[in-house]
């Protein structure tokens, strides 16, 4: 649904693609600017989602008149296949959307580093984001880079619980966690930190684990076996730091078979911890205590990341001033730090992104060069 959305937006975009006339500073001379194809598009996408990402990129790509070369991950071609199949069959001509698939360190690299692919759009973990950028950079293509986040969801003594835990939940724990926009890092002023925790507490607990299309289930399992070690690991490593684990951090069985693991949720954690630095991407969330709104909005920035950042308030004064100065690309208030609408531009700063936004009309910075013309 959100491909489509996605794909029918874009298609509009297509005849939404402005320029300017200017006068020029010489007389006689006009002046015209407008946008142009960059070329070949290499696209490289992660599992989590994995038809919305591959969209929203290759849709933007086409739209503005690229042909794309399209790698997803390993984990999920049959996602990739279909999408691209149901493209062709919708009439693309042949040779604008190629589809490649294999092994990142090779025919990821390979997008990377050939000359005939003109702009990389990369989203995935951290090192492979970086190594990406540092790479497409060195031959001078233009590259776009989205890799993760540690994101702080903040809630104020004046907050609805309910709203609050609900907004809490769903960023932290729904698709499993694995979700660069998924709140990580729970921060409470001491004033409601002990309500807010017990309250947490019994709603992560009796989250239902289960087969992915078993409507009673809430959460489905982790991608594969080497996740769901990473995400025990890093509970072992929280307690090991100290911190206590409230509720869940355990492998579960259930009828069928998948990686399924009970969400964790800890507390007693500081914002120095690992736990709280290092992008788990798995159902884990901590809970930070500080003093009070000033301490909090600090704590929240403390990340090398900044992609998303949540408060829960009924305090407008504070709600504006966090919106302001919460350092991230994209702020929430009383709602998930995770979700976000298909025409409006999603990204990040600092380590979580490079390059221009994804998504809505701000893709076109992207997907376009600017030509200036001039004529007498």
């Amino acid at each position: 649904v959100r491909a489509g959305m996605v794909l029918k937006y874009m298609a509009g975009e297509a005849l939404r693609n402005p320029g300017d006339v200017l006068p020029s500073v010489r007389p006689g001379l006009k002046v015209e600017v407008t946008r142009e194809p960059v070329g070949v598009v290499g696209i490289v996408t992660p599992w989590n989602f994995p038809i919305a990402i591959p969209a929203w990129k290759i849709a933007p790509a086409l739209a503005y008149g690229n042909a794309v070369v399209f790698k997803p991950a390993d984990l999920v071609p049959g996602s990739a296949w279909a999408l691209v199949d149901i493209l062709h069959r919708a009439g693309l001509p042949d040779g604008v959307l190629n589809l490649v698939m294999g092994p990142g360190r090779t025919v990821g690299q390979r997008i990377i580093e050939h000359p005939g692919v003109d702009v990389i759009s990369f989203t995935g973990s951290v090192p492979t984001g970086r190594a990406t950028v540092a790479q497409a950079a060195a031959r001078g293509a233009k590259v776009q880079a989205e890799m993760g986040g540690k994101n702080p969801f903040v809630v104020l003594d004046d907050a609805d619980l309910d709203v609050a835990v609900e907004a809490i939940v769903n960023g932290s724990f729904y698709s499993t966690g694995q979700r660069c926009t998924a709140s990580s890092r729970i921060i409470l002023p001491s004033g409601i930190h002990d309500r807010l925790l017990a309250a947490l507490r019994e709603r992560v607990a009796a989250l239902r684990v289960g087969h992915a299309l078993d409507p009673a289930s809430q959460i489905g399992p982790v991608v594969d076996r080497r996740q769901l070690e990473q995400d025990l690991d890093y509970v072992r490593i929280g307690r090991e730091e100290g911190a206590v684990l409230e509720t869940g951090g355990e492998a579960v069985r259930r009828e069928t078979e998948g990686y399924f693991m009970q969400p964790a949720l800890f507390s007693g954690t500081t914002n120095a911890m690992r736990i709280n630095r290092e992008e788990i991407f798995g159902p884990v969330a901590s809970v930070i205590r500080v003093a009070g709104y000033e301490e909090a909005l600090e704590t929240a920035s403390d990340t090398e990341f900044g992609l998303s950042a949540g408060i829960a308030t009924t305090s407008l004064k504070h709600a504006e001033h966090f919106k302001r100065h919460a350092r991230a690309g994209m702020v929430m208030v009383n709602v998930p730090t995770a979700g976000v609408d298909y025409h409006a531009p999603f990204g990040g700063t600092r380590g979580s992104n490079y390059g221009p936004r994804e998504q809505g009309a701000y893709a076109r910075e992207f997907y376009t060069n600017v030509k200036t013309a001039y004529t007498a």
